[in-house]
């Protein structure tokens, strides 16, 4: 009996399906080892809550000290009490500040699970920037957030001036309000210095100059002061303008920075354009 007369096109099908079903492997060991990063990390959050759980004491007295130092009262004010309306409170907040410290102190082991799960994607290029991109944002977040602990002891002393103002009246602090609005500016603060790495990586890639950040400077600051405004959460004048004064600095010396990148490039290319 006479074979099949051969065919491109049933070459091809076959080829096809040997390519797609090593692009489904692939997958497949991309999810695997996905899943495997995911459970390390979810395993290191849960290490870190317990200790965060044994932690939360002392924690717990060290963030509320502003709510204990008598010098931030006004003459003749009482300092704040601590007060739960809920009997369940106290478990909660034990609960979700544990959780917090835990995830601080597991934080970085979870970054390089999601680092060596993204790194084999990444080109020699892409490394080298990331190698020096991520420690500049790390030390710009905890500069902000080391920032936000440095006023908050005139951030409180200024909200408790105005209890004088209502007389015959006492502060019932929530504690768990109290902690997250700690925080909240603290997150905010760090995530507000972030802004000159931003505006370097936009400059980097030739999307702003460091001429049009120094032309359009008034509308700049406009804008840090509408996403102070938004990112703090009390949305307090104080906490507006001790947050907006950083970051207008910080946007001067993103210029600077901007401008260096541009005359570094501009030599690679054998070019000046500033002249």
């Amino acid at each position: 009996m006479a074979s099949a007369p051969y065919s491109y096109d049933d070459e091809d099908e076959r080829l096809e399906s040997e390519e797609n079903e090593g692009h489904k492997a692939t997958l497949v060991e991309h999810l695997e080892e996905l899943r495997t990063r995911i459970m390390r990390s979810l395993f290191f959050l849960m290490v870190g809550w317990v200790g965060g759980w044994l932690l939360e004491p002392y924690v717990y007295k060290f963030l509320t000290q502003f709510l204990r130092d008598p010098d931030l009262m006004p003459k003749g004010m009482e300092l704040p009490k601590q007060v739960f309306t809920n009997f369940a409170e106290p478990f909660f907040l034990k609960l979700k500040l544990s959780f917090v410290i835990g995830l601080l102190l597991t934080f970085p082991f979870i970054v390089l699970q999601l680092w060596g799960f993204v790194k084999p994607a990444l080109k020699r290029s892409e490394l080298k920037a990331m190698r020096i991109v991520a420690p500049i944002s790390v030390a710009l977040f905890f500069m902000g957030v080391g920032f936000a602990w440095l006023i908050m002891k005139p951030a409180f002393s200024w909200f408790f001036s105005f209890l004088p103002d209502f007389e015959g009246t006492e502060l019932l602090q929530d504690p768990g309000t109290y902690i997250v609005f700690i925080l909240k500016m603290m997150l905010a603060f760090g995530a507000g210095f972030q802004l000159p790495l931003a505006v370097w990586f936009l400059g980097a890639i030739g999307i702003l100059t460091a001429d049009g950040l120094w032309k359009n400077w008034r509308f700049a600051m406009v804008v840090i002061a509408v996403t102070a405004a938004i990112i703090t959460p009390s949305g307090d004048a104080f906490s507006l303008i001790m947050m907006s004064t950083p970051l207008c600095l910080l946007y001067l010396a993103s210029i600077y920075a901007v401008r260096v990148t541009e005359k570094r490039r501009a030599r690679r290319l054998g070019y000046d354009p500033f002249e």
